[in-house]
Order: C-alpha cells, then structure tokens, then sequence
C-alpha cells in the first residue's frame, strides 16, 4: 500500500519539472487528460449498459430486409398498379419469443455484426491517450536523460533560490539606476568647475558607496553582506554548475530524445487522423441483423438498435477535434524543434544589460534545457546565468574570503622577519583579502600559491609597504594600485610556478632597487620584447635570477650597466657565453651559482669594482686563474665553495685585501703558507675538506674572527691558532682530535666552540678564561663538560643565552 509520504515525493517530483515544460506540453497535458476522460466515459456507458444492442424478430421480409407498415402500404399502392403482383403476407407466429431468447439475440448479434469500432472506441481512445501520455514523459524518465534533468533542476532551483543571486542581480539593477544619476552630476561638476566628465561619473562609478544612491532610495549593493552560511552555499553552486557544465554541454542526448519522442507523436497523429474519421460513419443507431437461428426463435432476421450510437458518435466526433489540437500543436513544436538556434544558447542581452560581460554562451544539451526553461519563464535563465560568470564566483569568493580573515585574524599573522620587518605571509588563500589593506603597519607583504591575486586602489592605504613577494600566484595590479607600487616599492621577488613572461607592470616600477625573478623565465622573454621594460628600472640595483640559462641575457649587460649586484642561479645548467660581463663595470657584487663552469671566466677580471664574487656548486677542479684576481683591488670577499677543488695556488697570497674566504666543501688536502699572507682575513671556512693539519703560520692571521675546519681528518691544533686573539667563532667538530690546547683560555673574545665528534676524553679547565663562551654556544658531548671544574660548569650554566 502507498503511503502518504511516497505519494508526496512522488508529487515534488513531478512538480518540480514543471520549469522544463513548455506552454504545449502543459497543453498537451490537458488535451491527454480530457482524452482520458473521454475514454472513461466511453467505457463506463458501455460496461454500466445493461443491453447495448436491443434487437426484435423480424414479422415481415420484404425485398431482402425486415418490413414496417410504411414499406406494406407502399407495397399495396403498387399491387393496385399492377394486378400480378402479388402482395407479401406475414409470417405466422404462435407466440412472442421468451427474455432469454432475446438476450441470446442480443449477444449473437453484438458479437457478429455490430462494427469493430463502434465496440471498441472506448479502448482505441484509451490507447491513445496512454501512447501519447507516455510520449511526454518518456525523455523525464528516459535513463540517459532523467539523471541530467533531475540534475538540472535540482541546480536551478537552487541557483533561483540563492541569496548570492538576488545580491548580483540587485547589483546590476543598482548599476543601471545609477548611470543617469552620475550622469547628470558629471555634468553639474562639468559646468561650475570645469572637470571631465568622464572622470566625474568613474568618481562616482560603483562598487564605492554611492550618495546619490540613497538620495534616489536605492540601497548600495556593498550594503548587504552575506553570512559566512550563504555564502559556501553559493560557493558549492558553482561547484555544482562547473560539473553539469562539463558533463551535458558536450553532449545533445536530451535534445535527440526529445525530438524523437515528438516525431512520434506526430505519426500518431497522422494515424488516427486518417482512420478514426473514416470509421466513425460505422456508428448507427440501427443495425440489421441476420442470423440463421430460426430453429430455436422461428425468426432469421432481425431489427437491433444500437443504444450508445449517438453519443459515441458525439465523443468520437469530440475526440477528432481534440486529436487535431493536439496535433497541431505537436507540427509546432516540431518545427521549434528543427532550429539549428536550439543548441546554442547566448547571453548576449544579458551581458549588455550586466555588469558580468563573462558569462559564455553554451551549446548542445545545455543550451536546449534553457530554451525549455525560457518557454517557462526567462527569469530562471537569468538568474541561472550568474552562476556562469567568473566575475561573479571572483566576487562571491572575495566576500568569503573577507567573511573568514578579519581584520583581528590577519593582525595575528603579522611577524617580525629576519630583517626586523613586519611582515605577513599569505599562503594558500582564493585570494587576496579586502581587511588587508587597514593593516598599515605592513612593510612585507608575501603572497603564496595564491591563484589569483588582484591589488585594488586600496593598497595605497598600507604607508609602509616597501617589500613585494609573490610566489607562485598570479597578480593583477590595477592602474591607481600601480601608481602607488611605482613610488613605494624598494623589492620585489617574483617565483613563477611554469613558463611565463614577467608582468608588465614589473617594468613601471621604476623606484624599485632589488628585483628577484625565480621560476622558468624563457631567455627569450628577456630578449628586445622587453628591453624597453628594463630599461625603465633606472634604480635597479640588485638582480636576482633563477632559471636555466645558456647566457647572461644581453638586456640586462647593456640596458643595466649602473646594476651593483647580480646573482644568477642556473640550477645546473651549463652557462656558456660570459664575455658580455665585461659590460657591467659598476657591478660590485657577482654570484654564478650552478652554472657547471670548470674555470674561472676571464671576463670577471675586467670588473674592476667587484667586492664580492660567489661561485658556488659549480665544477671548479683548479682556481690557477686566482693570480688574475690581484687586478681587482677592491675584492674582498671570494666564495669558491661547494666545488671539486683539489688545492689552493700559491698565488693566493697576492689577494691582500681579501677579508672572507669560503672554501667549504670541496677536496682540498693542504693549505699554502702564502695563504697566510692574506693578513686582513676575518673570516675563513675550510669546512668538509680533506684537510690533517693546520699550519703554525695561522697566527699571522691576527684579524681573523671566524675560523671553520668542521669535518676534516685535523689530528692537533697548532699553537699559533690560539695567537688569533679576535677569534670569535671556532668549529672543530667531527674531526680527529685527541685534547684541547690548554691555550684555549687565551681567546677572551670567544663565543662560538664546537668541539663534537672528536675523540677528546676532557675539556681543559683554561676554558673559564672564554669569559664570553656561553653554554648554549659549546657543542660537545654532554659527558665531555663533567670534566671541567664545576666553578667552570656553574659559570657556563649561569646564562642560557642563545649564541
């Protein structure tokens, strides 16, 4: 038994298509529950007719049918005519027939000469009505179709219910009631003090708060909110849509079944327009039946009259009409069918009318659903439409994205960097929030797999920004935005995450002094399609790239000669074009990191005014070329660490102005005592080396503050290391030594030792005379410090202060 509640569903169901219905298929819902009625009708008179043929015996035959007294007078006129005629007697009858013998009649006859139509034109019409009843609903129920519409609907109805679309479409109503407001400002502005118009009405253009709008009483679209509920719901939406999009758009499935089930309904049409015409003249009110029953009646023929003859014939007559109604509007609907315009759908007018020029046109199975939706009403197209737009989901994932990161959420995210900067670092969001831009305080702003990051006007609110980081997002910087970027910002450092161009609006930065580009940056896009662009960073001063390079672009040796640094990370590739370096004469600082270069380029020579040069993890096996560097005067800083260096050349003495010196990570299995020539030394890293001693010569070093030979093969430290008395920081860990030098107390000034992975067995008891070693910069062995003296210990343990 049905319940209620099924019966319920059942009905939503069936309701719920109702937006998919045209105007003649809800016509042809009405003709097909009248045809029903009729068939009903038709039946229940012929099944509640107790006798439908009533039929008499036949007392005179006369010329080949039952007689009546008419026929017998005009018999006798012409016997009178004509005397050899002669005039037809009745038959001889003994009795009347009994009830049984004419309900036999009755039977008999109905059965052998009543027509097969006028018999059954209540099932013909039953039949009908179900054939075309189930040709309406076929494609709702159809399994390829029926999960798409049900889909579809489903969609609609929520997208119709939505908040976020009644907010959009108010927005572009607002707009558009607004336009003549501005208008007729502008021009009030225009006359009494002489400005653009044009510039007047983008004054007053939305989405800013308008004046004007709540004087002409319509409520600013930024004065509703949606709560953070509506707005995931939208957000879900367009989820939802992008997936039904994808799905049906390629397809026309629901067009085809559609088209089919009306070809047939129209041949159905045909069918019974030819027939049913034809065979209602078999419906009469009086049949003569002959029968050879005379041995039971004594009667052969007999006068039956048909009782339901006339009001089928008015039914069957009605039906024909409602059968041509309903075909026609069938042909109609066919023909609405064949347009080729049914499987494209456009928003063209809408886009004209709103402010989302993005809503695309669709084809196929989409488009045709939509037809059938405007056939209904054009309003669930529209509102539909809103959940099409980009523009829309971009402003609907910015009000969620201003509803989750408040002003109190953003200020805990806010940190002091490396550089003592305030800083906040943004990673992972759907874009960038509007409460941002009240954080004044901001000097550092880093964006990170951010897909799509738009900077509005709004960012001339943040005084303090100097410092741009944009990872692996893309950013879009308005005009206004960029004017503010071009007279603030001092450092951008931009990571790409595939092959890209540098935005254009890099090069309108033209206060902007370190630019760091990181990513897969193409040589080409560095060619003369941007040579203009660099050439506009007058202040650049510092250039960072990272990408695989064949050359040093030739944009930046000649567009940047004044360029101070230049570092340039080719991640393993093979840099072999160097010469154009000899350009950049201003240039202080060079870094040629993972360039496979095997020797030192030539070319570094002619830079007279280079400080510092880094070349590390490239393929150095020999630095013979170090004499050429006694020609740089000025460099004081070399890095030749994270090679495959076997030895250092004598000639390393003549660099007498070198002040840091990284040979870290590399084969080197002696030092040269020239190398103790370079006295202005105040840092050297000799760690991850191949090294078992140190010369005794080191004590000439005497500016020497930070001292590495982590991770060597040193056995003892010579005497001289402890002349050094500006040492500061001193790493002998994981090497092979057997005892400290009780001289280690002579370093006053020392306040980083690491002793681990040796093979000491004590500490000496002089390191209370490293009156600024702290506990927590001393890396030994815990066991190790049991050794000391616990006057020592105490000393050590009384400040936990970090190195």
């Amino acid at each position: 038994m049905i319940t209620l509640t099924e019966l319920k569903c059942l009905a939503d169901a069936q309701s719920s298509y109702h937006i998919l219905k045209p105007w003649w298929d809800v016509f042809w819902y009405y003709i097909t529950l009248i045809m029903l009625l009729v068939a009903v009708l038709a039946g229940a008179l012929q099944l509640t007719q107790s006798r439908v043929l009533c039929c008499l015996p036949c007392k005179v035959e006369f010329d080949n049918h039952c007689a009546v007294p008419w026929d017998l007078l005009k018999a006798s006129a012409n016997t009178s005519s004509d005397p050899g005629t002669q005039f037809p007697l009745p038959l001889r009858i003994q009795n009347d027939l009994h009830r049984q013998q004419y309900s036999y009649i009755d039977a008999v006859c109905y059965e052998k000469q009543l027509h097969w139509f006028a018999k059954f034109f209540p099932y013909l019409v039953l039949l009908h009505t179900l054939i075309f009843a189930a040709c309406s609903n076929f494609w709702l129920h159809y399994p390829s179709t029926s999960s798409r519409l049900e889909h579809f609907v489903a969609i609609l109805h929520k997208c119709f219910d939505s908040p976020w679309t009644t907010r959009a479409l108010s927005e572009t109503v607002a707009e558009q009631s607004v336009r003549p407001l501005t208008l007729s400002k502008s021009k009030v502005l225009l006359s009494s003090s002489g400005c653009s118009a044009d510039v007047d009405s983008n004054k007053q253009s939305l989405p800013y708060p308008q004046p004007g709008l709540e004087s002409a009483g319509i409520e600013s679209p930024t004065s509703s909110v949606l709560d953070k509920k509506e707005g995931e719901q939208a957000k879900a939406i367009f989820e939802k849509v992008k997936r039904f999009r994808m799905h049906v758009e390629q397809k026309d499935i629901i067009y085809r079944v559609y088209l089919k089930q009306i070809i047939v309904k129209v041949i159905l049409f045909v069918f019974i327009i030819t027939y049913v015409p034809y065979f209602l003249t078999h419906i009469t009110l009086e049949i003569d039946c002959s029968i050879d029953v005379q041995a039971f009646t004594g009667y052969k023929r007999y006068q039956c009259v048909y009782s339901l003859a006339e009001i089928f014939k008015v039914l069957a007559s009605f039906y024909v009409i409602l059968v041509i109604l309903y075909g026609l509007t069938s042909s109609y609907s066919l023909w609405w069918m064949l347009r080729s315009s049914l499987k494209q759908y456009s928003f063209e007018a809408l886009r004209e009318k709103s402010n989302y020029s993005d809503i695309p046109d669709v084809k196929n199975d989409f488009a045709f659903i939509l037809h059938l939706a405007d056939q209904y009403d054009p309003l669930y197209s529209k509102r539909f439409s809103i959940f099409l737009s980009e523009v829309s989901e971009n402003k609907l994932k910015q009000i969620n994205l201003n509803n989750e990161w408040t002003v109190e959420k953003l200020k805990s995210k806010l940190v002091k960097n490396a550089q003592d900067k305030v800083e906040l670092h943004l990673f992972m969001l759907n874009g960038l929030p509007d409460n941002v831009f009240e954080l004044t305080e901001i000097e550092v702003l880093s964006l990170e797999l951010i897909p799509e990051v738009k900077l509005p006007s709004t960012v001339s609110q943040l005084i303090n920004l100097k410092e741009l980081h944009v990872y692996h997002s893309s950013l879009v910087v308005d005009h206004p935005a960029l004017g503010f970027l071009e007279e603030n910002l001092k450092i951008l450092r931009l990571k790409f995450t595939e092959m890209g161009k540098i935005p254009r609006w890099v090069f309108h930065l033209k206060n902007l002094k370190e630019l760091y580009l990181s990513g897969c940056v193409l040589p080409e896009q560095l060619s003369t399609m941007q040579l203009e662009g660099f050439q506009d960073l007058k202040n650049l001063r510092t250039l960072y790239l990272k990408s695989s390079l064949s050359r040093i672009p030739q944009v930046i040796t000649d567009l940047l000669p004044s360029l101070q640094k230049l570092s340039l990370d080719n991640e393993g590739s093979k840099l072999v074009v160097l010469n154009n370096l000899k350009k950049m004469v201003n240039l202080k600082s060079l870094e040629l990191i993972s360039c496979d270069l095997e020797r030192i380029p030539h070319s570094i020579f002619s830079l007279n005014n280079l400080h510092e040069l880094d070349l590390k993890e490239n393929n150095l096996k020999t630095v013979e070329e170090i004499i050429s560097f006694q020609h740089l005067q000025n460099l004081s800083c070399l890095k030749l660490w994270h090679n495959n260096i076997a030895y250092i050349p004598a000639q390393i003495g003549a660099l007498s102005n070198l002040e840091q010196l990284s040979l870290n990570h590399n084969n080197i299995e002696n030092l040269p005592l020239q190398l103790f020539l370079c006295t202005k030394l105040h840092y050297l890293d000799l760690s991850y080396n191949h090294l078992t001693f140190i010369p005794e010569e080191i004590q000439y070093l005497s500016n020497l503050q930070y001292f590495a030979v982590t991770n060597n093969n040193i056995e003892m430290l010579p005497d001289g290391l402890f002349q050094c008395k500006k040492l500061q920081c001193l790493l002998l860990g994981k090497n092979s030594l057997m005892s400290l030098s009780p001289h280690v107390g002579e370093l006053s000034n020392l306040t980083h030792l690491e002793l681990i992975g040796n093979y000491l067995e004590t500490l000496p008891p002089e390191l209370e005379g490293c009156q600024s070693l702290k506990r927590s910069c001393l890396i030994v062995e815990e066991n190790l410090l049991n050794t000391l003296p616990l006057p020592v210990t105490e000393r050590l343990q009384t400040c936990l202060d970090k190195c």
